[in-house]
């Protein structure tokens, strides 16, 4: 708060001598780029104190000299155990459990269960995203109502729940005992808290329709943060199936419905905006992938990462003062309580959905009903809040379908290729 008053007076009233306007302070203080400069001075706050801390500790060789109560909780969350476990095939999943003499008819029941949950549970995440971010709460015939501003509580909203059943879940089952230090999830929670809310603050600015279509899109960064990463390898089906996902999702961005009216600065910031939300989500999932050549499982990287996004957004938002405002926010409008507690419930059981199908069907399935979902989620947007598409942008979405698609059943093709080369003989490792 006191730096965005700073600001503000450093605004042309130095050289006018004019006050600016009540209205454009408020736009100003709500501009996009500004708040995420404002969240990352916040987040900066507690990783530049953590950092100079692990620092400290590594130079001290506190792993060999440290002592006393501290002692287990600093070695846990500075140096880890540092073992390591064995490779695995996909490199971020523990290998899937193969049911063992179940029937078909409960086999149709769990893939049915899988899809069912999966697409609740982010369908409706869809829509109560949109809902929360592009339309008001409180309007009258006298009074047209107030929008909720502040995506970053939405964030910690999302995290503080993802966190506590990643908790409970880890504490009620048995898990392998954990070895990475802990400040390492840090790295992947930074990421992952900028690109989701560089996807919330993109629905101010763009419709749902193209975010979804963006984040089809994603597997183009996710292959370059590959290679800079973790030194991946492509094959040449990969490169073909992102450039017909490149050339779907221009088709649909570059038409244009006969009701639009969007301003080109509009326009840039939402495709800014989905830009950061891909370069960070696409940096999430390579860093998860080096994480998990220690030995944990998805829930315990699920927790470690949701720690550290909790902290980070709930001292962001403490130092702006804007956990407060979103409380009263909450206590005037109880439907939007009700929107953000859904959307929180249903991130977190998507989460968990997600670790499921995938332990039991595998990838491939688990890509082809979240595909499916990609594909609702558009037709549902259109219908309930009204989204325009030509038949140039249908086509688009036609496109990055089909190649998303392609890539499953090439992917599928290449593992089953990979199962029967000779012992000496490695398949190319891909995303």
């Amino acid at each position: 708060r006191f730096c965005l008053h700073l600001v503000q007076a450093s605004l042309p009233t130095m050289a006018t001598g004019e006050e600016i306007p009540p209205a454009l302070q408020d736009s100003w203080g709500d501009f996009w780029l500004f708040r995420f400069f404002v969240n990352a001075a916040g987040y900066a706050s507690i990783v530049v104190p953590g950092f100079l801390l692990i620092q400290y500790f590594k130079r001290r060789n506190y792993l060999e000299t440290g002592r006393g109560i501290c002692f287990p909780v600093i070695k846990s969350c500075v140096f880890g155990s540092e073992v390591k476990s064995v490779h695995q095939e996909d490199g971020s999943l523990p290998p899937r459990a193969e049911p063992t003499e179940s029937s078909t008819a409960r086999q149709v029941f769990k893939l049915l269960f899988c899809a069912a949950g999966l697409q609740a549970s982010y369908l409706t995440w869809g829509v109560l995203q949109e809902r929360v971010m592009t339309r008001t709460y409180g309007a009258t015939e006298t009074d047209p109502g107030e929008k909720f501003k502040d995506s970053q509580f939405l964030v910690f909203m999302n995290r503080i729940l993802a966190f506590t059943v990643a908790g409970l879940y880890c504490a009620l089952t048995k898990q392998p005992r954990h070895g990475a230090p802990m400040y390492k999830y840090s790295f992947a929670s930074l990421s992952n808290i900028l690109s989701s809310w560089c996807q919330y603050e993109a629905l101010k600015y763009i419709s749902f329709p193209t975010q979804v279509l963006a984040k089809a899109s994603k597997v183009i960064p996710v292959m370059m943060m590959g290679k800079l990463v973790s030194r991946k390898s492509y094959e040449y089906w990969e490169y073909l199936t992102a450039a017909l996902i490149s050339v779907g999702v221009s088709m649909f961005l570059l038409s244009s419905a006969p009701n639009r009216h969007v301003s080109t600065v509009t326009t840039f910031s939402g495709i800014v905006l989905l830009a950061g939300y891909i370069i960070f989500d696409s940096f999430t999932s390579n860093w998860q992938d080096a994480l998990f050549t220690y030995k944990m499982s998805p829930v315990q990287m699920m927790f470690g990462v949701n720690v550290f996004s909790c902290l980070f957004t709930v001292g962001s938002l403490l130092e702006q003062g804007a956990l407060l405002e979103s409380v009263r926010f909450m206590a005037r409008h109880s439907e939007f309580t009700a929107h953000a507690v859904l959307l929180s419930v249903c991130s977190a059981c998507g989460q968990l959905f997600i670790f499921y199908t995938i332990n039991q069907f595998g990838a491939a399935v688990f890509t082809i009903i979240m595909t499916l979902r990609q594909a609702f989620a558009i037709l549902l947007s259109c219908l309930i809040y009204g989204h325009t598409v030509t038949v140039v942008g249908g086509l688009g979405v036609a496109v990055v379908f089909m190649a998303l698609f392609l890539r499953v059943y090439a992917r599928s093709r290449m593992k089953k290729r990979s199962k029967k080369l000779p012992p000496g003989e490695t398949p190319v490792q891909k995303v």
